[in-house]
């Protein structure tokens, strides 16, 4: 396909101007002395040719309406068009955060509503749902325990995070003042209680912790977990990015958790990918309840006010709260379904991943025995002998159009090698599954007799095999860029 800059003609024109009334400006009096000299190629196409370039180049994009996006951690899923035509109803398009408290009573009864949903999902007895993403809600949930062991007089300076754990933790901890302390996974890719055992300890401000973990594994020791971490006088931290697996069916705060940060655009129907926006709420029991960011939404049975929590606060981490688009659909989401609906959800993403697992594991061997809980991981180190890597098997797969699951992730031992995980999360029925499926068997089958398809794939996507390495080290970000590599050769 080409660029916009091979379709240019000089002298073509994509839009005309009446003369205006104004006298001429001589040009050395628009452009600054230090801009001028170097002349700038400006395309020249019509109207038409424009148009039709960008509506060519975004059909080559893939999204979650094109098809199955089976990104493992995190939770590609195709959510309801409704959640955007209510995010933008003209209320609340238009509602000014300076706006005084009695003119927005509408949009602080859906924040104070969220938060008790979220509470009553979740067995968190408080929320802020200021923070504006996942990491930034965890940051909130650590500073949160850090205030907390601070107010009591307590200097703990180490938080410990699974080896299995999402790599914001441990830069959420660090950014919080403490040093991180791995702890390594045992053979079922859960946590080793020998090992947390050791490192919990009264210098120790306590666990993060994904359950199920970024392998996909619940741990169903975790109320030893709760107890151990407790017992040394520790917290307790839920990493929200998983519920998906466990929504309506578990609740964090039921298995000991004392802070939890959600995911609004993984689990609860709002978009997730490109950026953003996000939305990652926090939730405490209700010891925690003075230390949560400022302001709070309250109602006093008439009336939705903002409160300052007190001199216990962590005090503001974002103006206003969170993107509230974000809140909108995700409150309208929970409501759409009910609890039954949210516990459907969950069995749903679960019930896909191991039927997905099942009919996998005798071409990609999983990385870990038994049933995983809403994604699974597989991996293709048994066609290494053949001289395929998981790299090639994701590019084959983009020749079958699908975009590739997440790979060489999770990396943590002992069984990540080549890794390749895959989510297939509740919106998707049985038939995408099972085509997915078949192209999936189809590689591995083209592993052992064919390699060479799959070392120059993909073959049928617009842009062909890449080399990874240049891309990173020396990527195209305008046109003089690409006119140097074609010169260079």
């Amino acid at each position: 396909m080409k660029l916009i800059f091979e379709k240019s003609h000089p002298g073509r024109e994509g839009y005309s101007l009446p003369a205006d009334g104004f006298e001429e400006i001589p040009l050395d009096r628009c452009i600054p002395e230090e801009l001028r000299g170097k002349k700038r190629e400006l395309v020249e196409v019509s109207e038409v040719e424009v148009v039709r370039h960008y509506t060519r180049l975004s059909k080559l994009n893939y999204g979650i309406e094109d098809g199955l996006y089976p990104l493992g951690s995190c939770t590609m899923k195709y959510n309801p068009k409704v959640g955007e035509y209510l995010a933008g109803l003209e209320r609340f398009v238009h509602a000014h955060p300076f706006s005084p408290p009695e003119l927005v009573q509408g949009t602080l009864e859906l924040i104070y509503e969220l938060g008790e949903l979220l509470g009553r999902i979740t067995g968190m007895e408080a929320y802020t749902l200021a923070p504006a993403a996942g990491a930034h809600g965890e940051l909130a949930g650590v500073l949160i325990i850090r205030k907390y062991f601070e107010d009591r007089g307590e200097e703990r300076t180490r938080m410990l995070v699974p080896d299995s754990a999402h790599g914001t933790n441990p830069a959420s901890s660090a950014m919080a003042g403490y040093r991180v302390v791995e702890l390594k996974s045992n053979d079922q890719g859960t946590i080793d209680l020998g090992e947390l055992e050791k490192a919990m300890d009264s210098g120790t401000a306590g666990l993060m912790l994904t359950n199920p973990n970024t392998a996909g594994m619940f741990d169903p020791r975790i109320d030893r977990i709760a107890e151990i971490v407790h017992g040394r006088g520790g917290l307790l931290y839920y990493d929200g990015a998983n519920l998906n697996a466990t929504l309506g069916i578990l609740r964090p705060g039921d298995c000991g958790f004392d802070v939890v940060h959600l995911n609004l655009h993984k689990t609860f129907g709002t978009p997730h990918g490109g950026g953003g926006p996000g939305a990652g709420p926090v939730g405490v029991k209700e010891f925690l309840r003075p230390y949560l960011p400022s302001p709070v939404v309250e109602f006093d049975g008439e009336k939705y006010r903002l409160r300052d929590p007190g001199e216990k606060s962590i005090g503001m981490i974002r103006s206003f709260v969170a993107n509230f688009s974000v809140l909108v659909k995700a409150y309208a989401w929970i409501l759409s379904l009910g609890p039954g609906g949210l516990r459907e959800a969950a069995e749903a993403a679960v019930v896909n991943a191991n039927y997905l697992l099942a009919k996998l594991k005798d071409y990609y061997r999983p990385s870990y025995g038994g049933f995983c809980a809403h994604e699974c991981v597989l991996t293709g180190r048994d066609f290494k002998k053949h001289g395929i890597k998981t790299l090639d098997i994701a590019k084959r797969l983009m020749d079958y159009g699908y975009h590739p699951p997440t790979i060489y992730f999770p990396h943590f031992k002992p069984y990540a090698e080549e890794t390749l995980m895959v989510e297939p999360p509740e919106s998707e029925g049985r038939e995408v599954i099972d085509d997915f499926i078949a192209a999936m068997i189809k590689i591995a089958a083209e592993a052992e007799k064919d390699p060479d398809l799959l070392l120059e794939a993909p073959g049928a996507t617009p842009i062909r095999r890449t080399d990874d390495v240049l891309a990173v080290r020396r990527p195209v970000l305008h046109y003089d860029d690409e006119l140097k590599l074609k010169e260079e050769g």
